[in-house]
């Protein structure tokens, strides 16, 4: 195991406090329990919202915090889930007067300690709505999940809801909000080669030479089969066609399209990918109206990528540009 880091153990709280200088103008890290929060604190008079779960998969959760987001975001152990001590200050944080929204991926561990922590949370007052996000068409089970895996289109229910909260709007439409983009997001990814958990160091799982996991989960999850390596086109048509399949995806359709990688695989690879599912799009009738391409739901450094599709209305496309000023995303600010 080759990786720039000290003691294996000491891995997320020293990525943190890096990642606390390195944007001390936009979030505050907070410690024992750890938890990030937009500096500033709580805006008063505005939906909170916090999300979380195992690090590793960075820039989700924390590089997310900031105007236009989340208000919180609460980091776990690599690949493992923050725990109901940390998600209840992190909700307090958050919390500027009209409630709070959970965005929580569908993995076991985050559901149940994020449920703790809401009943924590309503015992004291505060209103606690719980957004569930399960977009990866890959599988309907796993071992970490009951049902289908929430991965990268997190990142789009945390811009569009955050810009909806930005705006004022009221607990219920952010939840709403959420929500819809949920029921219309959906994500399959693959990947070419493993990641290693700095404490475990050894590779997650095995892959012969020249073969990929396809439909692979962020965590190293068996996907729906394993196949030869074949050319970027064809490896990006079995991930697209499940996705748009699933979306019930009729001509005419207005999509976001988001190309992510895992952590290992280079921009150049990424937009080729991207060339293509946007081709596959076009053919099917879509217009792919606004695109992501990037690092932004990783698996440390495992090699892949995932394609995400979101169909979009007017509102959903404006929350979409809103402006947000995060660590990892801005524009428009």
């Amino acid at each position: 195991m080759k990786k720039l880091i000290n003691d294996p153990r000491a891995v997320v709280d020293e990525s943190l406090e890096g990642f606390g200088l390195a944007h001390a103008d936009l979030v505050e890290v907070q410690w024992d329990p750890v938890y990030v929060t937009r500096r500033g604190g709580a805006v008063q008079g505005k939906v909170g919202l916090v999300s979380g779960g195992g690090s590793g998969h960075e820039p989700l959760h924390a590089g997310y915090v900031g105007q236009g987001m989340l208000d919180a975001a609460v980091p776990g152990a690599v690949f493992t889930s923050p725990t109901p001590d940390q998600i209840l200050p992190a909700t307090q944080a958050a919390h500027g007067g009209l409630g709070v929204v959970h965005i929580v991926k569908n993995y076991t561990g985050d559901v149940l300690n994020f449920e703790t922590a809401a009943e924590l949370c309503a015992a004291e007052g505060i209103d606690v709505r719980t957004v569930l996000v399960n977009d990866d068409v890959a599988v309907e089970d796993s071992l970490y999940t009951a049902g289908r895996r929430g991965v990268a289109g997190t990142v789009l229910v945390e811009k569009i809801a955050g810009a909806a909260a930005e705006r004022g709007d009221s607990l219920d439409a952010v939840e709403a909000v959420a929500n819809r983009v949920v029921a219309n997001v959906r994500s399959m990814g693959l990947a070419l080669a493993p990641c290693t958990v700095p404490h475990a160091g050894k590779p997650s799982f095995e892959l012969a030479d020249g073969e990929i996991e396809i439909g692979i989960g962020i965590h190293g999850e068996p996907g729906r089969k394993c196949v030869g390596l074949e050319p970027a086109d064809v490896l990006t048509e079995h991930l697209l066609t499940p996705v748009v399949e699933d979306l019930g995806f009729e001509a005419g359709e207005n999509v976001l399209l988001l190309v992510n990688g895992m952590g290992g695989t280079p921009l150049s690879e990424l937009y080729i990918v991207y060339r293509r599912a946007a081709q596959l799009l076009a053919d099917r009738g879509a217009s792919v109206e606004r695109s992501l391409v990037g690092n932004y739901t990783t698996s440390l450094e495992m090699q892949g990528c995932s394609i995400t599709v979101l169909r979009l209305d007017g509102e959903l496309t404006s929350l979409w540009d809103a402006p947000v000023k995060t660590p990892a995303l801005r524009w428009g600010v």
